[in-house]
């Protein structure tokens, strides 16, 4: 029986993707679901897997960091959706993804090409990871504020938070001032660094270095409190719906 080592943060998506292997493919055990990457080079250290499906982001950071610990010679499936310069290197080296979620028909078939490998069969992880970090999304980092009729560039890691409020958008220097500014939420999501800003709800989007302390809120959210402070903390509330990737964004 061929053996299966699934990494994958989070359990319900490792569950399910457990089950469909088993409904596809009989022949096919799993060994091992590990969630982080110590966790992953512990056991790769100890243990041998036929086949890996790898997600890219884990609890503990990016799964490629595995592979820069522990040597690994075996066919891998990534099981997720990422950059596209990566997932062509993937390809390329004749392993294949699937992207979340998984459709049966999709894993029948990659089973069915990795059956055609070679037992051993080895990645140049740093040709993929040169791949990856050559194609990096570039962020913005600077903002050109006018204030009267003179003109200011600020650093992007010397704003605190962006907000709306009912007289527009504006930004929040952690010296505490605060310049207006023509840009939507919406449109910084795609311009600011994700690892360094996270957009808690609708009027707010907050520096990871701005995060003073949290609490416990209604309904399983969470109340933040920055620096500089907010005049209305009741505003400054994770938005039901972002809980789960906040909580991953501190985490990483």
């Amino acid at each position: 029986m061929n053996s299966i080592l699934i990494i994958e943060d989070e359990l319900l998506a490792a569950d399910y993707l457990e089950g469909l292997i088993r409904e596809v493919d009989g022949g096919f055990e799993v060994k091992a679901k590990l969630g982080s990457v110590k966790e992953s080079v512990d056991w790769l250290e100890k243990n041998k897997a036929d086949l890996i499906f790898l997600d890219i982001q884990l609890s503990d950071g990016l799964s490629f960091s595995i592979f820069d610990q522990v040597s690994v010679s075996t066919p891998i499936i990534v099981t997720t959706a990422y950059d596209q310069y990566a997932i062509k290197a993937f390809d390329l080296n004749s392993v294949d993804y699937l992207l979340k979620p998984i459709r049966k028909t999709d894993l029948a078939d990659s089973l069915k090409k990795l059956k055609s490998l070679k037992a051993a069969y080895s990645i140049d992880f740093e040709n993929l990871l040169s791949a990856i970090q050559g194609n990096k999304p570039s962020y913005r980092k600077r903002f050109l504020i006018r204030v009267a009729d003179k003109y200011n560039s600020i650093e992007a890691e010397d704003i605190a938070y962006f907000y709306v409020s009912e007289k527009g958008g504006f930004l929040k220097r952690y010296n505490g001032y605060s310049y207006p500014i023509d840009i939507s939420l919406g449109a910084l999501e795609g311009m600011l660094d994700p690892a360094c800003f996270f957009r808690i709800n609708r009027k707010y989007m907050i520096s990871r270095n701005a995060i003073v302390s949290l609490t416990s809120w209604s309904r399983n959210r969470i109340k933040v409190s920055l620096k500089p402070p907010v005049e209305d903390e009741s505003e400054v509330i994770v938005s039901i719906y972002n809980v789960a990737d906040f909580k991953k964004w501190l985490n990483t």
